[in-house]
């Protein structure tokens, strides 16, 4: 036999496995076993069970497998070589460059001879894009080369190209650890697999998509100590963080969030239902998908290949008795008509809606069939956010705005501006993390007035804005605080600020 069998963490050889069809099935130590289980693929020669018999010492009972459940057993089998590998903290692996020197060019990375590489490679983009604080790494195939990028701070940079030999190898092994099935390559695959960095817990979500040169993933890396906030540190004015947490305490009615993908308004919501989170309330949440958990608080989340819709979840969750309800997203008239029900009933509804303004909230409701009076009476408080780099303290540095830059800002006089520049500190990039951009539209009589009567999005917005800032506003503000860059704002306010313009 070219393979050779022997045992590696009480289980054969993956490569031996692979090539002669036998898994073993049993969880624990063979040695301390009576009988081993072990599954077999159809065609399996008697040789190869003679000699799994030999190397494992152990009377063996085999099972039959077709050949889709000896590929899904054999992926779970050795699943935890990758797992036990990366659960383990990373420690300082040297340069990725190095690191991807290391990986042989072969076709089966889950070969032992060939495993310890592309382990070593994985936590090293682990561990530098958690150094990075990056939320996403992206592993790319292209026609002639691998690209991996780091999205840090919402902005996605390369940080390796690699050979595109490489792409099957990563991406397989990354399918291991997830326990995705990597007989399957042309379908996508979701999962997910945790591992620490010291006394951090990190949890790391991973797609996979097949493209024309291979399959993509991208592995989200979720952290709970960095993702929980109070209402108090997500950054808004006081009067704005009064206003809300006012919102947070009404018994019942819709509180709202807005704001594009990876505007921070989970973070919001999860902010908001920690503050209520005193044991004395029951409360429940239907997300898509649950990034974090939140002790003292059901989580439900969604599976719309067994028809668990943000629909189908919210009206179960109404008959378990809750005080507050959060649904990840209201996308649909059947969920919306839902929350304003359940708020109608005396239940306090946390929900997001993808608009681009507060303001824009009510017009998107009113378009999937909610009745101007139920929105009148139900929607007590609507916030539309965005995330924008904060400057390097060490780096940033001023210059005088000039007047197109004052005139696009909303602001006029004399001020100061920074420019990113860039140092060791901010690894280079002239950012630091990111700050909140918030407008609120906090509900009274004129304005329930106004949308039972159907009035303009823009007049509304003009009464609600007199005495508040609006997202352009509360950018200009960080900008001649010197937290945030001009460009930066713009970059994300400009086109609000123009569509509501034009309205």
């Amino acid at each position: 036999m070219n393979s050779s069998p022997e045992t590696q963490n009480s289980n054969l050889a993956y490569s031996f496995a692979k090539e002669w069809g036998l898994v073993v099935l049993d969880a624990g130590d063979v040695k301390t076993s009576s009988t081993v289980s072990i599954g077999v693929r159809p065609g399996v020669r008697r040789e190869a069970i003679l000699e799994a018999r030999r190397v494992l010492d152990t009377p063996i009972v085999l099972t039959e497998l077709t050949h889709a459940e000896f590929d899904k057993s054999l992926s779970v089998a050795y699943a935890s070589n990758g797992l036990a590998s990366s659960a383990d903290a990373i420690t300082e692996q040297g340069n990725l460059y190095s690191l991807a020197e290391d990986i042989p060019q072969t076709e089966d990375l889950l070969d032992s001879d060939d495993d310890a590489p592309v382990i070593r490679m994985i936590n090293g983009l682990i561990q530098e894009a958690i150094k990075l604080r990056a939320s996403d790494i992206h592993i790319e195939p292209h026609e002639k080369r691998l690209s991996v990028r780091f999205r840090v701070d919402g902005t996605l940079r390369e940080v390796l190209s690699l050979s595109a030999n490489l792409a099957g190898v990563l991406v397989s092994r990354i399918k291991v650890m997830a326990r995705l099935d990597i007989a399957k390559k042309r379908v996508p695959q979701d999962g997910r697999f945790s591992l620490t960095l010291g006394a951090q817990a990190i949890d790391v979500r991973v797609s996979t998509l097949p493209s024309k040169y291979g399959e993509r993933a991208v592995l989200r890396l979720l952290s709970k100590e960095q993702a929980l906030f109070g209402v108090k540190e997500l950054g808004m004015t006081e009067d704005m963080t009064a206003a809300f947490t006012n919102a947070l305490a009404t018994p019942n009615g819709i509180i709202l969030v807005t704001g594009p993908t990876g505007s921070g308004k989970t973070t919001t919501l999860y902010a908001g239902l920690s503050m209520l989170n005193d044991a004395s309330r029951n409360i429940l949440t239907v997300e898509d998908p649950i990034e974090y958990a939140l002790d003292g608080i059901g989580q439900t989340q969604v599976n719309n290949k067994v028809g668990m819709t943000f629909a189908a979840g919210l009206r179960a969750i109404l008959r378990q008795d809750p005080d507050v309800v959060m649904v990840g997203e209201i996308r649909d008239p059947e969920t919306a008509e839902i929350a304003v029900q359940a708020s109608l009933t005396g239940h306090l509804v946390l929900s997001t809606v993808h608009t681009n303004s507060a303001v824009a909230a009510i017009t998107r409701l009113r378009d999937m069939g909610i009745e101007r009076f139920l929105l009148a009476s139900t929607v007590t408080a609507i916030v539309a956010q965005r995330l924008v780099r904060r400057l390097c303290e060490k780096c940033k540095t001023p210059y005088a705005p000039d007047d197109t830059e004052l005139r696009l800002l909303g602001l006029s006089g004399k001020h100061t501006f920074y420019h990113p520049k860039g140092c060791e500190t901010c690894h280079g990039i002239g950012y630091t993390g990111r700050v909140g951009l918030y407008e609120m539209v906090a509900m009274d009589d004129n304005l329930r007035a106004m949308i039972h009567d159907g009035a303009r999005e823009q007049d509304m917005a003009a009464y609600a804005f007199k005495t508040s800032d609006t997202l352009m506003q509360s950018g200009a503000r960080h900008v001649s605080e010197g937290t945030a860059s001009a460009e930066e704002v713009l970059r994300v306010c400009r086109e609000t600020s123009q569509r509501i313009g034009s309205s």
